[in-house]
């Protein structure tokens, strides 16, 4: 669960850091929280989710708002978590997009047991929908997978196989953050033992491969203390 990030939106604090210390302590190693719906919408387009925790009673606007608005952003599971627990409710917050639905008061480890559920299922979806996948477009660099070719500016530039393995992991997961860690042990497959020169190095090498200006990276970029994600390409470089 390394690579999973979880946004929590509830404004009862100690709610959230109960939650927070039960997902850290069951492999969930990024874990936010939110108290307001405005809060929630900022750090979803910060963050990228991988699942999204709702209470539907918060203090500035409904939460089957807040989840309308989601919506319109990400496809990532949406688990209503609410002391609102009617038929009415229910419906109403499946019917807007929802995947799931625990009334308060409730057993953590269910909300985990069903965090998992749900992320095993999109896991299986997004490999489904990945394995049908030939070729990844980012107007300026393209990889064709099939034939194992990065093409760059119209022309076929070679790539050893793990930045080639590299490259294909961060562009399948367009616009999130990957640690060190998490890109080490994604591409390597091995433990990560504490040295980030290993990943510097190969992110390094492809940007001199696929950035118009390696030095000012428009595609690969750092995030600042949180590690690095390749942004999907804006429709004026399509």
């Amino acid at each position: 669960m390394d690579n999973i990030s979880v946004l929590l939106v509830d404004d009862e604090q100690g709610l959230c850091d109960m939650l927070t210390a039960v997902l850290k302590k069951e492999g969930f190693r990024f874990v936010r929280s939110a108290g307001t719906g405005e809060e929630a919408m900022r750090l979803l387009k910060e963050l990228d989710p991988d699942v999204i925790i709702l209470d539907v009673m918060l203090p500035d606007e409904d939460g089957f708002e807040v989840c309308r608005k989601i919506r319109k952003i990400t496809e990532a599971p949406i688990l209503f978590l609410t002391a609102r627990d009617t038929d009415l409710d229910k419906l109403m917050g499946f019917g807007i997009g929802g995947d799931d639905y625990m009334t308060k008061p409730f057993n953590p480890l269910e909300v985990v047991a069903r965090i998992k559920a749900r992320l095993k299922y999109k896991l299986k979806q997004e490999r489904s929908a990945q394995s049908r996948i030939t070729q990844l477009d980012f107007g300026y660099f393209r990889l064709d997978l099939e034939a194992g070719e990065l093409i760059v500016n119209g022309k076929e530039v070679e790539c050893p196989a793990r930045e080639w393995e590299l490259l294909v992991f961060l562009c399948r997961h367009p616009n999130r953050i990957f640690s060190t860690r998490q890109l080490y042990e994604s591409v390597w497959n091995e433990p990560y033992l504490g040295d980030e020169k290993t990943v510097v190095i190969h992110i390094f090498r492809l940007r001199k491969r696929m950035e118009p200006d390696p030095g000012n990276p428009r595609f690969l970029v750092n995030v600042r203390g949180l590690g690095y994600k390749m942004l999907a390409p804006r429709k004026e470089q399509e």
